[in-house]
């Protein structure tokens, strides 16, 4: 391929994925529409999407970081016109003819223009590279299927092919109940992957954002070798709800949330998402420093 039909669809790769961020943060309408209004979840605040989006959907109000979606995330960490999106065509299956499952797969694939609840990509952060998988909570509640796993597993497997550094945004409701023990045989076929790909002396960073609960955090979201969150992110296997009803007593305030997780040494750092870049960036390359002085 020459150097100019390579710029040509670097060129045009890049415009997709802008184009799916913005559609993914609400700002993409091609004509002019009302104002749409969006509320904070956790104080009620109310403002147009525009407002969010230049805020990247963190209430300025009261610091809640609202859920984003997956190519948007993306574009707020990678260096602009490094996105390359890996197994793409990659779509969930009704692997146990569940009824009614394939056309809640259809009404979510025309909601959120995704084929599944993850995006998986390689690209560079701070000029350094690196595969990302980013799940995304518009998709079922960014539930594990066999095609979520297939896809992190292969992420996974290219980076340690590739001898890259890996991260991976989580955000779950766990397994997804319409296909049953296929979904979770994901949580031992990405644990192995992670294995592998850490014999090979491999850099994986796990960020948990809101929620990140279920087979998700019994399995890759809790293996990083470093280990970040956003800021007020839901992070454990049952719900405090649940936990209280189960044990029967009230549970400590802040309970499961990053920063009480944070307290407790399950994470490493939490990070406001307008640091995220920044920080990713910081340990990337303190990594890379690492590897050439061993």
């Amino acid at each position: 391929m020459s150097s100019m039909s390579k710029l040509f669809s670097a060129n045009t790769r890049e415009r997709t994925f802008q184009l799916k961020a913005q559609r993914d943060a609400g700002i993409a309408a091609p004509v002019w529409q009302a104002p749409q209004f969006v509320t904070c979840k956790k104080c009620e605040r109310r403002a147009t999407r525009q407002v969010w989006a230049r805020s990247l959907y963190v209430c300025p109000n009261c610091g809640n970081h609202q859920p984003i979606g997956g190519y948007y995330r993306l574009s707020l960490v990678l260096d602009h016109g490094t996105f390359q999106e890996l197994d793409a065509d990659l779509q969930a299956r009704d692997v146990l003819n569940f009824p009614g499952y394939e056309d809640k797969l259809n009404a979510q694939k025309s909601k959120t223009g995704l084929n599944e609840a993850v995006v998986t990509a390689v690209g560079k952060i701070g000029g350094i590279a690196v595969v990302t998988a980013v799940l995304d909570s518009r998709f079922f509640m960014g539930s594990m299927s066999t095609a979520v796993g297939e896809k992190i597993t292969r992420a996974i497997e290219y980076a340690t092919a590739k001898h890259l550094p890996l991260i991976i945004f989580s955000a779950s409701g766990g397994a997804r109940m319409q296909e049953g023990i296929f979904s979770l045989m994901q949580m031992a076929k990405t644990t192995a992957a992670l294995e592998r790909f850490g014999e090979k002396g491999g850099l994986y960073i796990s960020v948990l954002t809101h929620p990140t609960t279920g087979g998700v955090t019994a399995s890759f979201a809790s293996l990083g070798d470093i280990m970040l969150a956003e800021p007020g992110a839901l992070i454990g296997f049952a719900g405090p709800r649940v936990i209280e009803q189960t044990i029967g007593e009230k549970l400590p305030a802040g309970f499961q949330r990053s920063e009480f997780q944070l307290e407790h040494g399950f994470v490493d750092q939490v990070v406001p998402r307008s640091e995220m870049r920044e920080t990713l960036a910081l340990l990337l390359r303190l990594h890379a420093q690492g590897r050439k002085h061993s």
